[in-house]
Order: structure tokens, then C-alpha cells, then sequence
């Protein structure tokens, strides 16, 4: 070989196949649809007096359902979608199940742990004492720890993150739906076919006795009388038995995430399958309902499969608007509300604690909460009673979002 066919044959060059990898998939309407949730669990919870609220804004008395129903499973379902995301990265990354599993049981324990002592704060009673007219700073303690509410909103989302979480490391899709159908099915045949101690009777027949149902007594059985929710003494919205179908919802969320997340599917498709499945939920739920009502205080299965029917509707249509066709400038708010959950829902509890029972003002020569003089000062003169109390609850909301924004400037996420 001559010397000028070496070195021709040495310069040609050598072309290697780089493919880029596909870009990481960001989809806006997550933390859009969470955001919302957040912001409306914090309107519903603080109006501006619980004696004046438009109905929309209220639970159903007992079966049935308005918006604020929605509010819980929706996030619930959230955290389902959520969590499919939060594992797959984790699993990407290399960890392994053991660390998983020790990561999804600290973080689930330590929400129950902030719901516990989001209920127990102050830590002491603040109210009269039956049977004891002068209770010393001791007496208030101990009658608060002896009347501490054990469930809660916060108890229920670690409790449901926990268990939705370990089920879905460990199980197929098939596996998971076959979870929920058992779930789902077996709380219908539970609350519906067992007899309820002390109704001589069971429970399809005593279902529309909020404190005769099997989740009631339960609740007594299992919390105390003391421990559960002192608005209605006798049962608890998150009572013990009525967590296991919450369970189903996150469940139900993990799948829409699975959905959400298949990249080959272009997004359009993913969007109409969401909305697809919705609907058939919502009009299952429906006829389901002519035998186990929608019933959010029993979070009933029937309210499980309506209620993530309508957050599969609700999300496709963010998704819609947002990721499809890029309608992003009302999102912002909502967005900054989804990147710091935890703190809105634990710090405007604090704050509503504390404002409504603990610090008081002098208005018209007797000591009022906070909260009730801002009220009857600032809006009550002003406004029609209902819209009086929509106006405070807004300006809460406004206040919270005011603290979130700092938090999203500085690039604070606060994370368990």
C-alpha cells in the first residue's frame, strides 16, 4: 500500500450514531390540578363564618355530593399520580426496594405525625372544663391529651400514601386493579351485608344513620369516644374503616399515572383515554349509587369510583388546556399552591387555630377570636352575610398564596 492510501484510508472519518435521549416529559397540569386542590381545601376549610356559606362551598349532609366533596379525593388521587412518578424516578435512579420501602414508611409516618400534632396544637385546652370551673395550666394539658382527636386529614393521606405506596412497588397493573376491584367490592359487601353491633340489624338497612353504620361504630370501637371527631361525637369522617376504600382512591391515581407516563402514546391520546375512563367512572359510580350511596363521610365505594372519575375529567381537561394547546397564563397561582402542599395545608391549620380560638380581641367589651373581629369589622357591615364570608375565605387563600410565593421566589420546596 502506498503511503498516500495509508494515509487517505487513516483520514476518513468515523461516524458514530449518537441519539440524543428523548427530553424529560414536564406536564404543567400536575402541579396545576394540585394546586387548585390545595387552594380550594383551604377555602372551604376557613370562611368567614361557618353560620353564613353558599352551598357549593359545603359537605352534603349525609348521601350526595357538592363540589367541596370532591376536594379530599382529588388529592388523594394526586398523591397517587404523584407517587407513580416520585417511584419510577427513584427506581431509575438505582435504588433498590429495600430503600424504597423504608423511604415510603418514614415519609407516611412522619404525615401522620404533623396531623397529629396539627390536631393537638396548642397542646393545652383553651375552654371551659366540665366539672373543674378553675382548671390549672396542668388540668388544660392533660384534658386536651385525653381528648386529642387521633384521625385526621393529614393521618389519612400518610396512612393512604403509605399502603398505596408499598402495594404498587410490588404488583403488576393487573394486580393493582384486581387490588382495587377487592377493595372497592368487598367495603360494598362489608358496610352493606355485616350485622352492626347493637342495631340488631345490618348495615344496608342503618346506612342513612350517620351513627349507627359499621364505620361508626368502628370508629368508637377502635378510637373512643374521646378521640374521634367532636363535631359529630358519635363517628369519624376519618375514621379507621372508611380509610381502607381511601386507600382504592390513591390506588386509582397510581393507575392514571401509569397512563399519563406512557411517552410512546403521543399526548393527545393519553389526554382523551383520561377523560374516557372518567366518564365511564362518573356513570358507573351513578347507577352504583342506587345501592351503596355516594357518601363522602363513609368515603363509600361507590363515592371512590365517582369521585376519581371526575378527578380523571377534571385532569384530563387541565391537561387539555395547558400541556395540549399551551394556555399557561392563568397557572402560575396555581402552580406556586402545588409546589409547597404541605406547608399551605399545615400552616393555614396553625394559622386558623390560632386566629379563631387562641388570640383574642376586645370588640364591644368582651374578648372575641381574632378571626370572628376581622370578620364582623372588615366584612359583615359591608357585604351580604354568604358573600361576607366568601370575601374572607378569599383573602385567606390570597394570604397563603401571598407566603407560598416567597417560599417559590427563594426556591424553598419544603419536603418529607
Amino acid at each position: 500500500m502506498s503511503v498516500a492510501a495509508f494515509v487517505e484510508t487513516k483520514a476518513k472519518p468515523v461516524v458514530t450514531s449518537t441519539v440524543a435521549p428523548p427530553p424529560k416529559e414536564r406536564l404543567l397540569a400536575l402541579d396545576v390540578f394540585r394546586g387548585a386542590t390545595v387552594a380550594g381545601m383551604l377555602l372551604v376549610n376557613d370562611p368567614g363564618t361557618w353560620s353564613a356559606i353558599y352551598a357549593p362551598l359545603e359537605h352534603a349532609p349525609w348521601h350526595g355530593w357538592t363540589p367541596t366533596d370532591l376536594i379530599f379525593p382529588f388529592f388523594l388521587f394526586i398523591v397517587g399520580i404523584t407517587t407513580h412518578l416520585s417511584l419510577g424516578t427513584r427506581k431509575q435512579s438505582g435504588a433498590d426496594q429495600h430503600a424504597l420501602v423504608k423511604k415510603i414508611i418514614k415519609r407516611g409516618l412522619l404525615i401522620v405525625l404533623f396531623g397529629l400534632l396539627l390536631n393537638a396544637f396548642p397542646f393545652f385546652w383553651w375552654g371551659k372544663i366540665a366539672d373543674n370551673p378553675d382548671p390549672t395550666f396542668l388540668d388544660r394539658v392533660i384534658y386536651r391529651a385525653a381528648h386529642l382527636r387521633y384521625a385526621g386529614v393529614l393521618q389519612r393521606i400518610g396512612v393512604v400514601y403509605m399502603c398505596a405506596a408499598l402495594i404498587s412497588i410490588r404488583v403488576s397493573r393487573k394486580q393493582l386493579i384486581g387490588i382495587i376491584a377487592g377493595i372497592l367490592i368487598g367495603y360494598w359487601v362489608i358496610m352493606t351485608l355485616v350485622p352492626v353491633p347493637g342495631t340488631g340489624t345490618i348495615g344496608a338497612f342503618v346506612l342513612d344513620q350517620p351513627s349507627n353504620t359499621l364505620a361508626a361504630w368502628s370508629d368508637r370501637a377502635i378510637l373512643g369516644s374521646n378521640h374521634i371527631w367532636a363535631s359529630s361525637k358519635t363517628w369519624d369522617p376519618e375514621g379507621p374503616l372508611s380509610t381502607i376504600p381511601a386507600i382504592a382512591t390513591a390506588l386509582l391515581g397510581i393507575l392514571a399515572g401509569q397512563w399519563i407516563t406512557q411517552k410512546q402514546r403521543p399526548l393527545i391520546e393519553r389526554v382523551a383515554g383520561l377523560y374516557g375512563i372518567g366518564c365511564v367512572g362518573m356513570v358507573v359510580a351513578e347507577f352504583w349509587h342506587w345501592v351503596f350511596p355516594i357518601n363522602k363521610n363513609l368515603w363509600t365505594s361507590s363515592y371512590v369510583l365517582f369521585c376519581a372519575g371526575f378527578a380523571c375529567v377534571a385532569l384530563a381537561t387541565c391537561l387539555w388546556l395547558i400541556d395540549v394547546n399551551g394556555w399557561k397564563g392563568w397557572t402560575k397561582p396555581f402552580a406556586i399552591y402545588g409546589l409547597n402542599p404541605l406547608v399551605a395545608f399545615l400552616g393555614s391549620g396553625l394559622m386558623a387555630r390560632a386566629i379563631g380560638s387562641l388570640i383574642k380581641v376586645n370588640y364591644e367589651g368582651k374578648p372575641v377570636a381574632f378571626q370572628q373581629w376581622s370578620y364582623k369589622v372588615a366584612f359583615e357591615p359591608f357585604f351580604a352575610d354568604k358573600f361576607a364570608s366568601l370575601l374572607w375565605a378569599l383573602c385567606f387563600v390570597a394570604f397563603w398564596y401571598g407566603v407560598l410565593w416567597i417560599l417559590y421566589k427563594r426556591n424553598i420546596v419544603l419536603k418529607v
